[in-house]
């Protein structure tokens, strides 16, 4: 991700000399930016001397680009850490975020979660959860197992299937007995698998 901080005059003159140029590719990294630091007008803020208060120095400066699937779930397994390099729980510099109008995750017939991020409104149902971060509104359902994954908001997961190494987005429902992230080659006829092994499967999907 980048964060570009313009007035607007530098920005508009900016914009106005690039589309005037035939051999600009008009892309905002590629060819404004470099454009501003040749005129001596673009700055750089080091997030290594940002200073946030209550942070450790195993969390100063935390910085990840999650422009692949292997860092973004990365990030993710940041979070369930121990001792988390990416941490949530400072209480002098809080994260703030949309919040919705759900209840607490509920955990019913011996449901259990390790070392995992449960999300409000998830249920897990005699299902078992561990390093994993489940978002809101997540259903586990009986003998399910999910290990070392990301749930997006409003995932299902069906009774007994199992679900290793993945990131599922949002609304992907998994039926009974089914299997991501165990056969490779198998999960590769059908999603997007990652250099590093990770099982992709995009929004609403019904497997």
């Amino acid at each position: 991700m980048g964060n570009y901080v313009f007035t607007t005059k530098v920005l508009v003159e900016a914009l106005r000399a690039d589309s005037e140029n035939s051999d600009s590719d008009h892309d905002m990294g590629g060819d404004i930016i470099p454009a501003l630091v040749a005129q001596g007008t673009a700055h750089v803020y080091d997030f290594n001397d940002n200073v946030v208060p209550g942070a450790t120095e195993r969390d100063r400066g935390y910085w990840r680009d999650v422009g692949t699937l292997d860092a973004f779930y990365d990030a993710h397994m940041d979070l369930v850490s121990v001792h988390p390099i990416f941490n949530l729980y400072n209480k002098r510099w809080p994260i703030r975020g949309a919040m919705e109008n759900l209840p607490p995750a509920k955990f019913v017939q011996g449901g259990l979660a390790q070392e995992s991020i449960v999300g409000a409104g998830s249920i897990l149902s005699a299902a078992t959860v561990r390093n994993s971060v489940l978002s809101s509104n997540v259903m586990v359902e009986d003998g399910a197992t999910v290990e070392g994954s990301v749930l997006m908001p409003g995932v299902r997961i069906g009774k007994g299937a199992v679900v290793r190494h993945a990131i599922l987005d949002k609304n992907v429902v998994v039926g009974d007995g089914e299997i991501i992230g165990v056969d490779l080659e198998r999960d590769r006829q059908r999603f997007a698998v990652s250099n590093g092994g990770v099982v992709a499967i995009g929004k609403g999907v019904w497997i």
